[in-house]
């Protein structure tokens, strides 16, 4: 679970203009802490299947916003992956 402080700071670093929250780097950047906590989880409690059908569905929508910034903007895309350390 994100706490409020994380959320924000994560969308300030993130953010296109100052009212910015819901373009694709931000949802991409907050999905992405979230999937990091859900695997840190998963290394002790490795038999917890409900919620790795639940990281399992983040990780499809992280996939889908990230092909669509893909599509629209090759140069903000690129940028994002290097930013969140995505692709090697």
């Amino acid at each position: 679970m994100l706490t409020k402080e994380l959320k924000t700071k994560i969308i300030q670093e993130n953010q296109l203009h100052p009212a910015d929250s819901g373009s694709p780097e931000v949802q991409v950047a907050l999905l992405t802490e979230r999937i990091n906590q859900l695997i840190t989880h998963f290394q002790t409690h490795k038999k917890d299947f409900h919620s790795r059908r639940g990281l399992m569905k983040l990780v499809g929508q992280r996939k889908r916003l990230l092909e669509y910034l893909k599509r629209t903007d090759r140069e903000r895309y690129l940028a994002l992956i290097s930013k969140l350390n995505l692709r090697k």
